[in-house]
């Protein structure tokens, strides 16, 4: 394989990144990895600014037709090759670390939180059955699962809350997939097959050591929005306070509401406390009427705080240290970024750094519209799983 195309971490895991459907190279290589028969399972994020899910079904069908793969569209890349966006991400697992079965649940819209336990639970119960450990394979490894969701689905917190209910002690952690801030389709693929209204579950048995963990970089204020008129069921906002919307919220954060965008939202984060904690309730977008959309639930009542960023270079840096202390040092990390925190970056003019604490930590992933962690779905939070390095030392070319 091309040492420029392709990176080995010391697991066995390798990256790969095309920034054009052209570019052979990527598909020749995807299709040399799946001959060797090396790899368990595969996973590509991608932009739909340069890639399609059409795309990529016909490529991996020419090339690939041997790996088993799960692929969703992004907000952003986080790859090998560098953070920027525009392309596509290939990750691929080796079998004698990992093993992986996928799911793909369908119409999560109507399917209902009954329906999503009893096909996920039967599942895992099945995985479990055939990857416990044995005399012959005493070291089967732990597991944990992956959740690739449809990012305009509006029903991810049902749908997390569900899986988390199926999986029991499994830990869970994913991102719903974007479509570069358009809102307007996703795309996931399991295995050739296209779609959006759908999650994609990986059940993942690892026999590197590994950590979950989450960071984030926001306080709250003393300033208080109330829901006073909502449509729970589309995530809209009609009224804070008895008063439009958009204009309260300006009001709230300093700001014409005529100036509201993606970076008003990403710099001015809304948070709700649950348990004695906070969690984000992002604004996705202004609509014409006043009112505001949103990535995460929201209800009449609900009192939402507004909260400030603060520190996200040195909260990330902390956070990855920390792990990294923990498990003995980083190999690399699969990492779901909401894009309301590359954005944020930008604005804070943070880019750069953040990137540099990406790279240093080997981060493959990409830049989510939410988050999931265990039992919840959140925004503006960096969630990942970060797998130890080997004893003999860190990863190296291929």
């Amino acid at each position: 394989m091309d040492q420029k195309a392709w990176t080995r971490y010391g697991c066995g895991v390798v990256a790969l990144t095309a920034s054009r459907p052209e570019e052979t190279f990527f598909w020749t290589e995807l299709g040399a990895a799946a001959a060797s028969g090396q790899f368990t399972l595969g996973l590509l994020f991608f932009s739909q600014d340069n890639f399609s899910a059409d795309v990529i079904q016909a490529q991996m069908a020419q090339y690939a037709a041997e790996l088993s793969y799960a692929a969703c569209s992004t907000a952003g890349e986080i790859g090998a090759l560098g953070n920027d966006t525009g392309q596509c991400l290939a990750i691929l697992f080796p079998k004698d670390q990992f093993t992986i079965e996928p799911i793909r649940i369908d119409g999560i819209r109507t399917i209902g939180f009954d329906r999503i336990v009893a096909q996920v639970k039967q599942a895992r119960q099945t995985f479990e059955k055939e990857h416990q450990p044995s005399a012959l394979y005493p070291d089967m490894g732990e597991t944990f699962a992956i959740c690739l969701i449809d990012g305009l689905s509006v029903v991810e917190e049902m749908v997390t809350a569900a899986l988390h209910w199926a999986l029991e002690d499994i830990p869970l952690l994913g991102g719903s997939s974007g479509d570069s801030m358009r809102f307007a389709k996703t795309s996931l693929i399991l295995n050739g097959t296209a779609g959006d209204d759908c999650a994609l579950v990986l059940l993942c048995r690892s026999k590197v050591p590994f950590k979950i963990f989450k960071t984030d970089h926001f306080v709250p204020t003393e300033r208080k929005l109330v829901v006073t008129r909502s449509d729970p069921a589309r995530r809209i906002i009609y009224e804070f306070n008895a008063a439009e919307a958009a204009s309260e919220y300006a009001l709230a954060v300093g700001l014409d509401p005529s100036s509201l965008s993606a970076m008003s939202f990403a710099s001015n984060p809304l948070v709700v406390r649950v348990g004695g904690e906070y969690y984000c309730r992002s604004v996705q977008k202004v609509n014409p009427d006043g009112s505001l959309s949103f990535f995460c639930a929201i209800d009449d009542g609900i009192v939402l705080t507004v909260a400030e960023p603060t520190g996200m270079t040195r909260s990330t840096r902390e956070a990855f240290e920390s792990v990294d202390k923990e498990i003995g040092g980083i190999d690399f990390v699969l990492g779901f970024d909401c894009a309301l925190r590359r954005i944020d970056a930008q604005n804070r003019q943070a880019t750069q750094r953040i990137n540099a604490i990406y790279d240093t930590y080997n981060v493959l992933g990409f830049n989510t519209y939410g988050e999931q962690y265990l039992s919840m779905h959140l925004n503006h939070t960096f969630t990942g799983i970060a797998f130890a390095r080997a004893p003999s030392g860190p990863g190296a070319l291929l």
